[in-house]
């Protein structure tokens, strides 16, 4: 379902230069389209249908972009301004060479030699703009990072506070560093928890405190660190498989999140049915909730009702209250 383009950052960027990509194509194919942007005929359609409810602020019906299909081919009519390719402005270009300095100084990151390809890039398009003096602080996320740091270098223990968002709690534990690590943008700590007696990865700015203690880290010489060239989250047979039923405001999920199966209901072609593998149904139950009228779980039984159950004595609470 899901493609090189699937992230919603880069559905993003394509829509910005799907029109004057069609706009220099009068009538194109819509298959043909598809495979020089690299995504499904359907995946594209899908992005024309987003793309004709967009236009200028007011959004009145000139200000809207609009196209005309002959059969499988499209043209568009109306632009609405959107008649260049994206550029990036100095601010914008200055931005991601802070960004992708402040990655390739991050210890642990993955594909390192990526990113100082795509730096060198867009330092030589950048030009002397590349070279101004910029200070950059994320408050406190640098002071964690740092003890992190330390702390796995001089091999010692640690007593933190974290947050586990999947059970929506926090919780105080002994952990023993073994390895910091960068994924998907956000730093981790690899260690061996004493209260799981597993390896577990602490998401860095989940840690809202943190203690170095003066022993030593001592995990089990033969743990087995996680694999997290595909991401953090690797879903498998062992956890529970949820099914969804989700409208067009809630098709985002499968852009974010890794997908078993996405089809459309039998019923209602409109909405989709989504099987996707969960940490545990607490975490499914509450992502459920948060999509509000977007979806609907249709399986296993005991997520429907947990969501029914927390849906009740949600609308329980406003029939108590005296406002």
């Amino acid at each position: 379902m899901t493609s090189a383009f699937g992230r919603a950052g880069d559905r993003l960027g394509r829509l910005l230069n799907l029109v004057p990509y069609l706009l220099a194509r009068p009538g194109i194919e819509v298959a043909e389209a598809a495979a020089d942007l690299g995504v499904t005929p359907r995946q594209l359609r899908e992005d024309l249908e987003l793309l004709w409810v967009c236009g200028l602020p007011g959004y009145g019906p000139g200000d809207l972009i609009d196209m005309a299909f002959d059969g499988d081919r499209v043209t568009i009519t109306y632009d609405a301004g959107i008649d260049r390719p994206l550029r990036l402005t100095p601010d914008e270009a200055l931005a991601l060479v802070v960004a992708l300095r402040m990655l390739a100084e991050t210890p642990g990151m993955a594909n390192r030699d990526a990113i100082e390809r795509a730096l060198a890039k867009i330092e030589h398009a950048a030009g002397d703009l590349a070279d101004a003096p910029v200070a950059v602080r994320i408050p406190g996320s640098d002071d964690r990072l740092a003890t992190l740091r330390a702390t796995v270098e001089r091999g010692r223990a640690l007593r933190i506070t974290y947050y586990a968002q999947t059970r929506d709690e926090t919780t105080e534990r002994v952990i023993d560093p073994i390895r910091l690590l960068m994924v998907e943008g956000r730093a981790y700590v690899e260690a061996w928890c004493r209260r799981a007696e597993a390896v577990r990865l602490f998401r860095a700015d989940r840690i809202d405190a943190l203690e170095e203690l003066p022993e030593p880290a001592a995990p089990p010489p033969s743990v087995e660190l996680h694999d997290v060239r595909d991401g953090v989250f690797s879903p498998g047979p062992d956890l529970p498989l949820v099914v969804l039923r989700v409208g067009r405001g809630g098709r985002w999920i499968t852009e974010y999140y890794p997908c078993e199966d996405v089809r459309p209901d039998p019923h209602d072609p409109e909405e989709w049915l989504v099987s996707l593998r969960v940490t545990d149904l607490a975490w499914a139950r509450r992502f459920v909730l948060g999509l509000g009228p977007d979806a609907t779980a249709v399986s296993p039984p005991a997520l429907v009702g947990q969501v029914r159950a927390a849906a009740a004595e949600a609308l329980a609470a406003y029939d108590a209250s005296p406002y």
